[in-house]
């Protein structure tokens, strides 16, 4: 069984394995959509594979006549602008098939080969033959949006002293003309559709940060602003991309968990039959492989802004509404629903020595300190988006998604960058406490207990006194000496110790001390530090319902 072309022509072969195979005319689908592309995506990882294209695959094997994109038959068309040998190491050699292994919390799989990818391109101005097919894409009538999933770090233009990256700034001076940065080459396309008559256009950002549309568009009107400056293009091109009519960069809010190719699942494949399962490795350290796995959930709202028309997307899920809405769920998830638990249960899970995530759901402490910081302490401050339920969706996410045992994600893993969260994921409850006088800053228990695990978990000391490595965050080497000094078991004055840094509003989002948070921190910090399995006794003590 060799995921291919010629490959999946015994299709009894897979059927019989339980295998969810195309059931359209995938020659056909491949022609339409080359000649009249509606859907370019930006960004061949994991997330793409297990989300956007089988949201096309889902539509294209209803075989329904009465809409839009199923009645023509189109897939989507993929381009990688990262790493390129994700395209030609695993989308080229399998033509353009991938496996979709979908891990149920009810303990059932589900498999689906996904062939809903009529294209795979370079997003490499060196390639010559490969961009001008990107600019042939972006000059086709039918093309309605681009769309992207290349992490919020590929939308910035500028180095951490703040200053413009060498690529960036050698694209401003020399144009649209074989750019070098990722969104110059993006702009450059979008100014080949300006120059065959301003077509119109929705520049989707898919990725997982807040008001995404808006990085998107910041990063490509540099690029016109400064081309036209240098006289690199007309000033023309900075008036399409103001115009809304013309072009859109709506806001997105994502939600799927699709961690890399597991070791189990490519077992479980290899069981199956199938062939050449394995991963690939590529020279940026992209692991890649012919299957992705991921989670049964999943949450696509898009602001509905779409001037060259949009097909019905909403019939496999996705839902299309405005931007106040998007934003509002956005914040319903990473400020009450979903992030905040997740970030605790990555604190002490690495202090309690978890290796899953989901199995921290069966550790009865853990289980309550995300229920009532969720139940209790969030849900009252939350924004009803009317499109989701915010009860209904902590109730999938401590119910469904985390407890999930096929779901090989770690608290090593969320515990990464926690400093740069904090802020947003607890600050902003705080400051709606803050806010409404019906609500006192006081009944919240649970969340300064968050505060205080983080501390703890800086002191690379788990609860049985043994070292473990603190995972990657801009502000280790500021923050880990605040607590250097702190010995489980000894006694030292937690007020003076933490008095900096409970004071900074950049990490916790408000001055804990001016709001008269900062001593119950310090009291936790205290418990917590006492001794050999003091988090445990702490966490007992604190979580009674």
């Amino acid at each position: 069984m060799r995921l291919s072309e010629e490959g999946l022509k015994n299709r009894s072969e897979w059927e019989e394995k339980g295998y969810h195979l195309p059931q359209y005319d995938r020659q056909k689908m491949i022609e339409r959509t080359k000649e009249n592309p509606y859907w370019i995506h930006f960004g061949a990882g994991n997330i793409f594979r297990a989300f956007q294209a089988n949201i096309v695959e889902r539509l294209l094997n209803e075989q329904k006549v009465d809409r839009g994109l199923i009645a023509t038959q189109r897939g989507l068309i993929v381009a990688e602008g990262f790493d390129y040998e994700i395209v030609e190491k695993m989308n080229h050699p399998h033509d353009e098939y991938s496996i979709l292994v979908t891990l149920k919390a009810d303990g059932s799989v589900e498999k689906t080969v996904i062939g809903s990818i009529a294209e795979s391109l370079v997003l490499d101005s060196e390639n010559e033959k490969q961009f001008q097919r990107l600019q042939e894409i972006f000059k086709k009538d039918s093309l309605q949006m681009a769309s992207f999933t290349i992490t919020e770090k590929g939308y910035s233009l500028v180095g951490v002293n703040g200053e413009f990256l060498a690529d960036v700034e050698e694209d401003f001076l020399r144009g649209p003309q074989e750019p070098k940065s990722y969104m110059g080459k993006v702009a450059a396309l979008l100014y080949t559709r300006y120059q065959d008559g301003a077509k119109p256009i929705a520049m989707v950002s898919m990725d997982n940060c807040s008001h995404n549309g808006d990085k998107l568009f910041a990063a490509i009107f540099s690029f016109a602003e400064k081309w036209a400056e240098n006289g690199k293009c007309e000033y023309g091109f900075v008036d399409y991309i103001k115009d809304k009519t013309k072009v859109t960069f709506p806001w997105t809010m994502i939600d799927k968990i699709t961690p890399r190719p597991d070791a189990s699942v490519k077992e479980m494949l290899i069981q199956d039959g199938v062939e050449e399962l394995e991963p690939v490795i590529t020279s940026k350290k992209s692991y890649v492989a012919p299957f992705v796995n991921a989670e049964e959930c999943e949450y696509l709202v898009v602001e509905d802004a779409f001037p060259n028309g949009r097909e019905d997307l909403a019939a496999a899920g996705v839902m299309f509404t405005d931007r106040e809405t998007v934003d509002k769920v956005e914040k319903m998830k990473v400020c009450t629903c979903l992030n905040p638990l997740h970030t605790a249960l990555a604190v002490y899970g690495c202090l309690l020595g978890y290796k899953k995530i989901s199995e921290e759901m069966a550790d009865e402490e853990l289980r309550s300190l995300v229920e009532i910081t969720g139940y209790k302490e969030g849900l009252p401050v939350v924004v009803n988006p009317g499109i989701l339920d915010p009860k209904e969706f902590i109730d999938t996410v401590l119910q469904v998604r985390i407890p999930n045992p096929f779901m090989p994600d770690t608290p090593q893993r969320i515990a990464t960058d926690t400093s740069q969260k904090l802020a947003i994921r607890y600050g902003e409850t705080i400051k709606a406490y803050l806010a409404d006088p019906k609500l006192d800053i006081d009944d919240l228990k649970l969340i300064p207990l968050i505060f205080a695990g983080w501390l703890r978990y800086l002191m690379g000391v788990d609860d049985q006194g043994k070292s473990f490595d603190l995972s990657p965050d801009p502000l280790l080497d500021r923050v880990c000496p605040i607590v250097a000094e702190v010995k489980l078991g000894e006694t030292f004055d937690a007020r003076e110790v933490l008095k900096e840094i409970l004071s900074d509003t950049e990490i916790f989002g408000v001055d804990l001390h001016e709001i008269g948070m900062a001593e119950r921190v310090e009291q936790y910090f205290t418990e917590l530090t006492a001794g050999v399995g003091a988090v445990r006794e702490t966490l007992k003590k604190y979580t009674r319902k």
